[in-house]
């Protein structure tokens, strides 16, 4: 069926009504058709939210605004037409090509939207049993979007008349040009490509470097820098290059937190140390929020210059920081209270001076 008898068929073809009264009832009707369509679609998809798969959801979500768009294609191209012929009979032509982009565009735009829509539902979807990691599905959605347009690229130039043919020719020559000229660009490309395959991060994981001043949460992956919030909220820009040349610590993937302190009591105090240590094992292998399946140790460590110095050594079950520092101070918390107990004190840095004698300052005096 050909657009012109589209419009004998809906009477906009009647040459004794007025072009401009058929362009005006073509936009008028694209309106209403595209007010049903729409609704339609709603109540469809409304429906569909009771199954218990997603997929028949991305299909409509994805399709709703390109199919709107495809309705006004149609309608603008069909008044467009009308008023070609009254204008100037080589506009149809130039319609023509227009409705057969818009038509690749609108496909390329539907399929983006149901690759976005699988990868949040992938990621998201409570219908989902078995969540897709972020970072893996972000990968393959980018991956897929890039092959889609430089797919319809190739379709839209061979539309236009163009030589596919000749254009694949001049890109593998200007491919190795452009390859020495951007060669820091694909050294990120590939080392986020080496990112997203051996993941040593993902979006979320708190990370640091102890070759360079990087630390903080991964918000983002791209494909030529990673951005990373620091603790005091900034955005941190690295090229995906870097990661390939430095180490990378992920603290978010520990299994414990780590204690370790060193504490001391005062010389005064040293027939009681031996009973204090003991009661301190035993109050941390008793403790709840301690993993004693781990290495843990309280050991006399050393004289110091006034304190006689035992340190304790143990992890926790738990990972979360703040929950951490709970346990840490709960544990220092009970060390002083056995110290106290047994009598002894935590001794602080402390200086003795010795004074000559009365008669020794006299004598040195006299001698000056």
């Amino acid at each position: 069926m050909t657009w012109e008898t589209i419009q004998t068929y809906l009477g906009l073809g009647d040459s004794k009504m007025h072009w401009v009264v058929r362009v005006f009832l073509t936009v008028l009707l694209t309106l209403f058709i595209n007010f049903i369509v729409m609704k339609v679609l709603e109540r469809i998809n409304h429906q569909l939210d009771k199954t218990k798969t997603p997929w028949d959801n991305i299909l409509i979500e994805a399709a709703q605004k390109p199919i709107g768009m495809f309705i006004w294609l149609i309608g603008i191209t069909i008044a467009a037409e009308i008023s070609g012929t009254e204008l100037d009979p080589k506009f149809i032509s130039l319609v023509n090509v227009i409705r057969e982009v818009g038509v690749i565009v609108l496909l390329v735009w539907f399929v983006l939207r149901c690759i976005k829509e699988a990868e949040r539902t992938l990621t998201t979807s409570e219908k989902i049993k078995t969540k897709v990691d972020y970072t893996t599905a972000s990968a393959i959605s980018k991956l897929l979007r890039v092959s889609v347009i430089i797919t319809a690229l190739l379709v839209i130039l061979q539309t236009l008349g163009y030589s596919i043919s000749g254009v694949l020719a001049f890109g593998g020559v200007g491919g190795i040009a452009v390859g020495f000229a951007a060669k820091d660009l694909l050294a990120n490309f590939f080392g986020g490509l080496v990112v997203y395959l051996d993941r040593p991060f993902v979006v979320g994981d708190w990370i640091r470097s102890p070759d360079k001043n990087i630390e903080g949460t991964v918000e983002n992956i791209g494909w030529r820098q990673t951005r990373i919030r620091t603790f005091d909220k900034r955005p941190l820009y690295v090229p995906n290059s870097t990661f390939s040349i430095i180490s990378v610590e992920n603290p978010s993937r520990m299994s414990h937190r780590r204690i370790n302190e060193t504490i001391g009591v005062r010389y005064d105090d040293f027939s009681k140390l031996p009973d204090i240590i003991a009661e301190v094992k035993n109050m941390i292998a008793a403790h709840e929020d301690l993993d004693t399946d781990q290495t843990y140790m309280v050991n006399f460590t050393q004289f110091g210059p006034s304190s006689l110095d035992f340190f304790i050594y143990t992890f926790t079950k738990t990972v979360d920081w703040g929950t951490f520092h709970n346990v840490k101070q709960d544990v220092l918390f009970k060390i002083m209270t056995i110290i106290e107990s047994h009598g002894a004190e935590v001794a602080f840095p402390t200086h003795t001076v010795h004074m000559a004698p009365d008669s020794q300052i006299q004598l040195n005096s006299r001698k000056t």
